[in-house]
């Protein structure tokens, strides 16, 4: 069992170091938030499918079968966290959706209670709370009072990104990483009812490209893959690695500098984090050394 937990944490993890560049990449171009959800969406949709491809050629289709509906549900719940995140930052504070998405791993843990009676330990739970509160001291500085449509799409992306891993979680046996395609080519045809399907500059094209092609694909696979070996809840919380590298990332390329309440918002994520690390690691060896 510690083994599996070792394996999912890790897992979960290189999946969000390769999600960090996210902010930073779209910081950097200048295409209308419609225009980047729309091709973002379709360049995922292909890259999902080559990947998909890739590991289960001939068996695709049956791979997609097991899912069933729970992984159409999977699907849906992914274009609708990535749709209220966009939307969110939009029409509100970008430390108003910050926050409301910080709750992810709580409302992770409360779904997988309500639905599916799992609990998580004491120490989970202690670190959980630990790291939210070192993210929302992070977000704190860009609050404002927003639109309540922003506030309103922030709780949906939570709720949505919270609600897929639980039950992607809830079926283990089967890999929802190969419904990623659907969700990511609902995103794209949701943008272009708006006006998204236009043509970026070679700028913006390129950057775009990189974060969809390389580097949203794979962190995306690995994330929705965590669940099958951990609790939803805690693959929600590596992601709240995400909110202080990225942050790094664009203070060191764009020269953002970030506020003192930020740092040490990040430092309280990262020693959380780094201390349920050593825990998990130090259970592990402590099983393998009595067994």
């Amino acid at each position: 069992m510690d083994s599996t937990r070792i394996k999912g944490l890790t897992i979960a993890a290189l999946g969000v170091l390769f999600l960090t560049p996210d902010a930073l990449l779209v910081k950097i171009t200048s295409v209308e938030a419609v225009v980047f959800l729309f091709w973002r969406g379709l360049l995922l949709a292909f890259s999902f499918l080559i990947i998909s491809w890739g590991r289960y050629r001939t068996t695709l289709g049956q791979q997609i079968r097991l899912c069933g509906s729970k992984g159409m549900f999977c699907a849906f719940a992914f274009s609708l966290s990535t749709l209220g995140f966009v939307f969110g930052m939009k029409n509100t504070a970008a430390g108003n959706v910050l926050v409301i998405l910080n709750t992810a791993p709580m409302i992770a843990a409360l779904i997988a209670w309500i639905f599916w009676k799992e609990t998580l330990p004491l120490r989970t739970w202690g670190i959980i709370l630990i790291c939210v509160s070192g993210a929302s001291l992070m977000a704190i500085g860009e609050m404002g009072h927003g639109e309540p449509l922003g506030l309103l799409m922030a709780a949906l992306a939570a709720t949505a990104l919270a609600s897929n891993l639980n039950v992607a979680r809830s079926r283990p046996e089967a890999d929802m990483s190969v419904m990623l395609m659907f969700g990511a080519a609902l995103v794209a045809g949701a943008a272009a009812l708006f006006g998204g399907a236009q043509l970026p500059s070679a700028r913006d094209a390129f950057f775009i490209g990189l974060l969809s092609l390389v580097f949203l694909p794979i962190a995306s696979v690995l994330i929705q893959i965590g669940p099958r070996y951990i609790p939803a809840a805690e693959v929600s919380l590596m992601l709240l690695l995400e909110t202080v590298v990225g942050s790094f990332l664009v203070w060191l390329f764009l020269g953002e500098v970030p506020p003192r309440l930020s740092l040490f918002g990040g430092a309280i994520i990262l020693s959380a984090l780094l201390i349920h690390g050593w825990i998990e690691v130090r259970r592990y060896q402590n099983l393998k050394a009595t067994s």
